[in-house]
């Protein structure tokens, strides 16, 4: 009789049962001493990542390599947990110190608030660890099959219009979910957002759980909750979030996120496939829908949620916090620098946290599009501030392309991405400022590697997903372009126009269809809206500058791995 071979989602599941990889540091220690080379595969391809720990390319690009994944190298990935972004200047220390003696300088941003360092060895990595714990800072649960970080607004408790501060609840609920071995072994990465701001800064659309501020009327008072949403994500199958038919009390949403974990935690029908393991495949395929959810969420609570409140969507598109901006606290500012494409230097950090400790009060805060604030800065000191920012390379007044630019990790060192990525979106916004100097629309500009949406590709206005084609003979990085992409008030996921061009060409393409734009839109049309009234065949003439035939996505044959999310 043949051997019934383990599927993937079989062996993964398996080993997650056999061991809780955070009760053995010990296992870690032992391999920092023995070398690489003693790293058995499961903490490779798996355990490692419950502990923020990937392997990496080779910092210039996949290689080798087969099924869709590069070969690693002896280098590691470390992502840092950062709950609601919140930042001290000692631990922005603390991080530029260990990029530059243990990841070759390299820091980046994500878009969960996260810091991850590159090219650290399996020598340095228990090292590195404990430094972050002695600051209070943790890898544990930024990566794996685990409550990832939990997001929030960078301003709450600062934002002068905001429902609520909510970063006591992010900061219970990191400590209910993070590290907590009661959901160590989930089916895939669960992620929460919740936010007392009116922007919805943390894009609560795309996250497993949603919880956005309302305000209601009860007995002559004013009472602040929240809208629920469920089952966001993007990857190779986008789907923004449920909104169910509740008003979640302050004192209900810690209990609510933990029930949801308990529903998701507990949905075998997800363990089958890795590829559709997310909580979305409950309602792409399951039959789930909003008013089943709910019933079974209250069932699991054991108390029925008040019907929803009436909420106001945001039109914003930004929501990055750039600029130089009143807080609440009278006389106070933050100040907000564009770090672009999230790629961030030791000395980039280590004066922002002098500056924060020099002319504030030590406090710092990264955001989900990849740029870092300074808060309670008093406003007689806030240009001068911003000015330091500015001259070491973190500037406060950004173009239109720097500003709406994300990139996610790239070839450069994610196994799974099939371009480069950072440094092209430098060189891309540079270009676009040559060729379309002083453009002013609110644009965003989202570049990801390869399928799995890293860089949040399907909510941009303009998102473009790393291909290869052949030119010349060879084959050289390619985007795909997808447009019309948004939150908020004008949510949608983007819609492929069927047009792809060589990395080289993305500029030019990029300034046609912006011209056009310029030219043609109706008064005080932005590109939402101008985007959804024209054809994909229209659009796609613009971008190659005549009319050419669709081109398919050019989807992989196999699954696509799963790969490298901030």
């Amino acid at each position: 009789m043949s051997e019934i071979k383990e599927t993937k989602a079989q062996r993964v599941e398996r080993l997650k049962r056999e061991k809780n990889a955070w009760e053995h540091f010990d296992e870690i220690r032992a391999f920092a001493r023995r070398g690489h080379a003693s790293i058995p595969p499961e903490w490779l391809g798996t355990y490692f990542r419950s502990w923020g720990v990937y392997t990496q390319g080779d910092g210039a690009g996949v290689v080798g390599g087969s099924n869709g994944e590069g070969k690693a190298t002896p280098f590691f990935m470390v992502r840092i947990r950062i709950p609601n972004g919140l930042l001290s200047s000692q631990q922005a220390r603390t991080i530029a110190d260990l990029a530059e003696r243990h990841a070759r300088g390299v820091a980046d941003i994500t878009v969960r608030q996260n810091v991850q360092l590159h090219w650290v060895t399996i020598e340095s990595l228990p090292d590195v660890l404990e430094a972050l714990w002695r600051v209070g800072l943790t890898t544990t649960g930024a990566c794996g099959d685990v409550a990832r970080n939990i997001t929030g607004c960078p301003l709450a408790g600062f934002d002068a219009h905001e429902h609520c501060d909510a970063s006591p609840l992010a900061l219970e609920l990191n400590g209910q979910l993070g590290g907590n071995s009661e959901f160590y072994n989930l089916p895939r990465k669960f992620k929460v957002s919740i936010t007392g701001c009116r922007s919805w800064c943390t894009y609560p659309e795309i996250n497993d759980v949603g919880l956005t501020a309302v305000t209601r009327k009860r007995l002559h008072r004013d009472e602040v909750g929240f809208s629920l949403r469920v089952a966001g994500g993007l990857s190779t199958d986008p789907h923004l979030g449920v909104r169910l038919n509740a008003f979640v009390r302050w004192e209900q949403a810690v209990p609510v996120v933990r029930g949801v974990a308990e529903l998701f935690r507990e949905s075998e029908v997800l363990r089958q496939n890795r590829e559709r393991a997310r909580l979305k495949f409950l309602f792409l395929q399951h039959g789930w829908t909003a008013d089943s959810f709910l019933a079974a969420l209250q069932d699991r609570l054991g108390f029925a949620l008040d019907p929803a409140e009436p909420e106001d969507l945001p039109s914003d598109i930004h929501r990055d916090h750039v600029g130089i901006h009143a807080q609440k606290q009278q006389g106070l500012s933050y100040v907000g620098a564009n770090v672009l494409r999230g790629r961030i230097t030791p000395e980039q950090l280590r004066t922002a946290a002098n500056l924060s400790d020099r002319y504030a009060d030590g406090h710092l805060r990264n955001t989900i599009v990849q740029n870092l604030l300074i808060v309670n800065v008093p406003n007689e000191h806030a240009a001068r501030v911003a000015g330091e920012l500015t001259a070491v390379g973190l500037p406060v007044r950004a173009s239109a392309f720097a500003r709406g630019t994300v990139a996610c990790t790239g070839s450069e060192f994610c196994k799974l991405a099939l371009t480069e990525t950072k440094g092209f979106a430098r060189w891309l916004t540079e270009e676009l400022d040559q060729r379309l100097p002083g453009f002013q629309e609110q644009l965003k500009l989202h570049i990801t590697g390869c399928p799995n949406s890293c860089g949040q590709h399907w909510i941009a206005d303009i998102g473009i997903e790393g291909k290869k084609v052949k030119v010349d003979g060879r084959m050289v990085d390619a985007y795909y372009f997808c447009v019309g992409g948004s939150v908020g008030e004008f949510a949608s996921i983007a819609r492929p126009v069927g047009f792809r061009c060589a990395a080289s060409e993305v500029p030019e393409a990029i300034e046609r269809l912006l011209r056009e734009f310029n030219e043609q839109r109706a008064s005080g049309e932005n590109l939402r809206h101008f985007f959804a009234r024209h054809s994909n065949e229209q659009i796609r003439g613009w971008l190659a500058g005549e009319s050419v035939a669709a081109v398919e996505r050019d989807a992989a044959a196999g699954p696509v791995p799963m790969g490298v999310e901030g």
